[in-house]
């Protein structure tokens, strides 16, 4: 009598478990694996499950996560280390937002509200104070540069600030202001005053610093939420400033703080003003970046757990290669993406000029981050399409890094810029 084999005698499967992404040289060094595993750790045992619970009830960052991330010098990663953060640079940045991004992008975007956002004043005792408070974490803030009208042109920035003896009196109307009320400031993009003919549209345009109470607006300002479809974890808002004060001093001005901090005096100080205020718009987009390779990371991940799940016509459907190539292809896109924002961030840590290069690198991800996450929405079939699994928070987030930040068409527009010169006719 011959005897099947009974299926406790057949091997069992190997169940693929995620690796954090590689440090190879030239990047690794063992304060950076140790800086990645950590970030790791912290987004998959204590985000991710927070993510889970309040991502459907678009709920807000806890203060939990807050205080976890400050106790890590999270929020001074680039803030130097004589004024109390861990003075590392764009690099690191990136890494852990990516980590952290791979759980809740909101987790991820809430650090560039710190690392010294909101402390370029030109009192050097109250800038530097301002940047411990950054790097401690009691320090976040909030962008308000958009308006109904203004978004990618924000030359065309029609709220008001006019002086009134010691202070701004700002009226105008602002939208998409992430964490708003959540925050300890608002850095506000106000018109001082209308350009004469032959200036540029930008002249007269100034960044004001209204300080705040967590929790609260303050007089003169009220707002209402937008209600978005995605990117939950804190609320944007529809702001209205109506005779809102703001102290004359609270004048944010990058170039001129960097200045302050440059031992050079004349033109080299202006340069190193400028390439300071550069930096930061590039960072920000190399930042996008690793956010977008974060969100398809989390989409390729979830996606090689649920094909190794799924049966059908007896066999997981990881067995099929079709949908085993659909997994190479993305793998792929997203170790090329993640070596791209890399590269960037080093040579901003070099003090390179990288206008380009972040344009590029800003567009590149985020579009693939769309085509990722909507490629894991199809692996996941049916079951995708419901908030039953993560992927659909992935897909959602993604759609955003396209649009944020500049979008990618504005991208476009700054890397053809740079590459094909116009004709006199443009």
């Amino acid at each position: 009598m011959t005897s099947s084999a009974s299926p406790a005698s057949e091997p069992a499967a190997e169940i693929w478990e995620p690796q954090p992404p590689a440090l190879l040289p030239p990047w690794h060094t063992p304060e950076r694996e140790a800086l990645q595993e950590q970030a790791r750790r912290f987004a998959i045992d204590e985000v991710l499950p927070v993510a889970d619970e309040l991502d459907p009830q678009k709920g807000e960052i806890p203060a939990s996560l807050l205080t976890g991330m400050a106790e890590r010098g999270w929020f001074g990663i680039t803030v130097p280390a004589e004024q109390g953060g861990l003075g590392l640079g764009v690099f690191e940045y990136c890494m852990v937002s990516e980590e952290l991004a791979r759980a809740w992008m909101s987790t991820a975007s809430i650090l560039a509200r710190s690392q010294g956002l909101g402390t370029a004043v030109l009192d050097a005792d109250r800038r530097h104070e301002l940047m411990r408070r950054s790097a401690r974490g009691d320090w976040i803030g909030a962008i308000a540069l958009s308006e109904p009208d203004a978004g990618s042109d924000l030359a065309g920035v029609s709220t008001r600030a006019v002086l009134d003896g010691e202070e701004w009196v700002v009226t105008g109307h602002k939208r998409w202001c992430g964490n708003a009320k959540a925050a300890d400031f608002i850095q506000v993009l106000v018109r001082e005053r209308d350009p004469e003919p032959g200036e540029s549209r930008s002249t007269g345009l100034v960044n004001l610093l209204l300080e705040k109470e967590r929790g609260e607006f303050p007089a003169g300002l009220t707002g209402h939420p937008i209600d978005k479809i995605g990117y939950h974890g804190f609320l944007t808002w529809d702001l209205t400033f109506d005779g809102v004060r703001i102290p004359r001093g609270n004048v944010i001005d990058e170039a001129r703080a960097a200045q302050e901090e440059s031992a050079e005096e004349g033109e080299a100080a202006e340069q190193a003003g400028f390439a300071e205020a550069q930096k930061f718009l590039n960072t920000a987009r190399v930042h996008t970046a690793a956010r977008a390779v974060g969100l398809a990371r989390a989409a390729l991940e979830d996606s090689i757990r649920y094909l190794q799940e799924r049966v059908q016509f007896g066999h997981p459907i990881a067995d099929f290669q079709a949908l085993r190539f659909n997994i190479a292809e993305m793998a792929s896109q997203i170790e090329q993406s993640r070596a791209f924002y890399r590269q960037v961030a080093h040579l901003l840590d070099l003090g390179l000029p990288v206008a380009k290069e972040a344009s590029m690198v800003k567009l590149e991800a985020t579009e693939m981050s769309i085509r990722v996450t909507n490629q894991a929405m199809q692996l996941h079939g049916g079951n995708g399409y419901t908030t039953e699994r993560q992927v659909e928070r992935h897909w959602r987030d993604a759609r955003l890094t396209t649009i944020f930040e500049g979008t990618s068409e504005i991208q476009k527009r700054i890397i053809s810029d740079r590459l094909l010169p116009r004709s006199p006719l443009s």
